[in-house]
């Protein structure tokens, strides 16, 4: 019973997520406002050798396409994902 329970509230949120965008297309919300450094625990410092300009999100002087603010090129944040290639 329980796991028909789970599968019954997945649905439920999955489709009321779905609603929800596209709710948001259609009424032409702008997009989504970059996050505060804070909240992705933003360090100017290296983090194990991952630096922001690696990141697929690193805006090139000093920015970060998804993080409000002046970033570090050697800087790191939670939200870093590697670069391909």
């Amino acid at each position: 019973m329980t796991d028909n329970k789970n599968s019954s509230r997945r649905i439920v949120l999955q489709s009321g997520l779905g609603l929800l965008a596209a709710a948001g297309a259609a009424t032409g919300l702008r997009a989504q406002e970059k996050l505060a450094q804070n909240l992705v625990q933003y360090q100017p410092g290296p983090k194990d050798g991952l630096v922001c300009s690696k990141c697929v999100n690193w805006a090139p002087p000093n920015a970060c396409t998804i993080v409000v603010g002046v970033i570090n090129p050697n800087g790191w944040c939670i939200a870093y994902a590697p670069k391909e290639g």
